[in-house]
Order: structure tokens, then sequence, then C-alpha cells
């Protein structure tokens, strides 16, 4: 699995800019799905047909990245900043970024900041080397977007990389696609785009897909870090059911259907409680007249870093639990 999800994470895809990730997943799915096309926000549908009387399903796993925008650049070169997404500006001091055109650069901060409550991405810049607003230009303009550089490994069990946020979910409708084999059911899977600036394909996707059932598989928080918040998630203990959080609210029939299937099949599983957060769910549900909807999350530590790490067994048992429950009557 360590060669798909280190192509996957390694492609270019910031929200609004899937281009680069969204033709690779199609290239190594095309041969194995009976239809697929891109709709027109972008999101990628592949259809895997079942007999006449099965429900439609449909999985959802988002495609794009958090990454930093160019919004202007100064006499000397120095390019300043925007969010696309959720950086986090003590997160990003330091790291290295790179744009779609290979150019990387180095996110600092001004000198003049005396106390770390004063850190704002509006303080902060990208220094690509270059000592001139016009040599700078030559490489990148405003509304070029990078994201984070980040190393793909796997180690102790773990894949370690940046953009597992949810190039791990891609992996794994990936991989439920390689081998789910005959299915009673329908099931279309959906690479997403642009759910980290809100949410914003899946709904238009499940709007015009008009699903009996949807589940997005995403990544969530752990509570096993020393002195992190208790929340009752761990690497390594099988993924998660997803009971709520700030956008959703499980559908009973989801939720249900998916512990009696990791249940029967023997498949360890957690429950998944969030306060904060959401995940393309939280569109899906409300689209097309209410559509029943949850999702199956893989435990993530050091989220929207570029060393975001999970557990392999997590990933795995993440798609026999796929498997199993879009093969339910």
């Amino acid at each position: 699995m360590i060669s798909l999800i280190r192509e996957l994470a390694g492609a270019y895809g910031p929200s609004g800019r899937e281009e680069e990730i969204r033709n690779l997943i199609e290239q190594k799915i095309s041969s194995k799905v009976d239809e697929i096309y891109t709709d027109t926000l972008g999101n990628l549908i592949a259809v895997k047909k079942g007999s006449e009387n099965g429900k439609r399903i449909m999985l959802a796993a988002h495609m794009d990245e958090i990454g930093l925008v160019a919004s202007y650049i100064d006499d000397k070169g120095f390019i300043r900043v925007s969010n696309i997404g959720g950086i986090n500006p003590y997160v990003a001091i330091g790291q290295r970024v790179q744009f779609q055109n290979g150019i990387t650069g180095c996110v600092c901060y001004e000198e003049n900041i005396t106390d770390f409550k004063d850190l704002k991405l509006d303080r902060m810049y990208i220094d690509i080397g270059a000592n001139s607003r016009e040599i700078t230009s030559e490489c990148v303009m405003p509304g070029d977007i990078a994201v984070f550089c980040g190393e793909t490994i796997e180690q102790n069990t773990r894949f370690i990389s940046k953009a597992l946020d949810d190039r791990i979910g891609c992996a794994i409708l990936i991989k439920l696609i390689e081998q789910m084999g005959d299915c009673p059911n329908e099931v279309i899977f959906v690479f997403t785009v642009q759910e980290e600036v809100g949410l914003r394909g899946a709904g238009p996707a499940a709007f015009d897909i008009k699903p009996d059932i949807a589940v997005a598989v995403d990544v969530t928080g752990t509570g096993d870090t020393p002195e992190c918040k208790p929340l009752a998630i761990e690497l390594g203990k099988g993924p998660t059911v997803m009971i709520k959080d700030s956008r959703t609210i499980s559908h009973p029939i989801v939720k249900n259907a998916l512990i009696e299937c990791a249940e029967k099949n023997n498949i360890p599983y957690q429950l998944e409680v969030m306060s904060v957060g959401g995940n393309d769910a939280g569109t899906i549900h409300t689209a097309a007249g209410g559509i029943p909807a949850g999702a199956v999350s893989i435990p993530c530590r050091y989220l929207h870093r570029p060393c975001e790490m999970v557990d392999k067994n997590d990933a795995l048992n993440a798609v026999k639990l796929l498997d199993a429950f879009i093969k339910m009557p």
C-alpha cells in the first residue's frame, strides 16, 4: 500500500486545483469500473454497477489538500500569502512548500515579531531565494498555490506523510475498487474537490447522484499523544465509525450497519465523537431532500502538518469494513 500512498500524497492537488491528483486516480481505476466521468466542479465519479434491485451507495473521499496562495510579491521578491484551508501559522513556520511548477520556498515570518501571539499569516511570507519582484514574478504569480513538502515513508506499521488528509481515504477507495468483485449494490465512488475549504464538492455530487445511502471516508484526530485533549481514538485500534462531528450526526441506518458489519466480520473499530471538524458527509446528508449518511475515518496524528501519521492496519481494516458494508442486502 505504501507505493500507492506515496504516489497519491506526492501528487499536487490543493483545493480548487485538483487536476493532477484527479488524473492520477483516474488512470488507476478507469479500467476497473463500469463508468467514470468528471462533473462540473471537478469531482471524479466512478460507478460499479450492481443488480437491478440493489441499493445505490455513495462512497466519498476528498482529493484536495491544504495550501498557501500567493497574494502579493514585494519589491525584494518575498511572497505574501493567504490560506487555502486550515493552515495554522505556528505549524507553517520554517516549512518548505512547493508550487505546481516545482518552485520551492520556505515559510518565514517578519523579524520584528517579538510575541508569537502576534503571528498571523498576513505577517508571514514565502522566500524562494529571489532578490527582486521581477525575478520572483518569473517563477510565481499572485494566485499560485503552494503545498507542504513532506516525504512519504512507512515505519513501525505507520505511514508518515503530508496530505494523508485525505489521500489515505483515496487509497482506501482505490483498493476497494480493485478487490471488491461482484456486488449486489451499485456503488458510486466519488473523489471530491474542495473539501478543505467548506465541503464544497460533495454536496453537488450527491445532489446529482441521489444515492440511497452514503459514507464519507476521511481522517480524524486521535487522543493518544502526550497531554492531548481526551478523545477515545487511537492509532492501530481500527477505523472509526462516526457518531457525530460539528457538521453531521450520522444517520442511525448508516451507523448501525457499519457497526454490524465490523462486529460480524471481526473487524476492529472505534467510535468517533468529535466536537470540531467535519467531512464530506456534512454536505451529502442535506443534499437532494436528505440522504442517510455517515463516515468511516482513519485515526490520524498531526493533522494539517507535513508529518501526518496513520496506522497501516487501520487503513486495511477500513477497506475490509467498507467491502462488507457495500455488500449488505
